[in-house]
């Protein structure tokens, strides 16, 4: 789920999310942590990569995520409207009533 949110909001802003890759590593526990990666690419005629997104989920039910994106080829604007967003989402959750 978290993938699919993240390839939206990158796409949104004008990156494009190509296909996930997934790894499951067992662990001494015999429980497995798996790990998502998605390439990102511009939207020019390159199609250059310009960053990852790492999401990882741990068997205690916690994920992290870490994204890497090349501020060289990615306008400061787009990184930061990136970050908003993730932490709107990301953020915890209050009723306010």
């Amino acid at each position: 789920m978290l993938r699919d949110e993240i390839r939206d909001l990158v796409q949104k802003l004008g990156i494009t999310a190509g296909d996930a890759k997934l790894q499951t590593y067992p662990l001494p526990s015999g429980a497995t942590q798996s790990r998502v990666t998605l390439i990102f690419k511009t939207q020019t005629r390159q199609k250059e990569e310009c960053g990852y997104a790492h999401i990882i989920g741990s068997p205690g039910g916690e994920t992290r995520i870490l994204i890497e994106l090349d501020e060289k080829q990615i306008p400061q604007e787009t990184i930061s409207a990136l970050r908003e967003e993730l932490d709107f989402i990301l953020d915890s959750y209050e009723v306010k009533w």
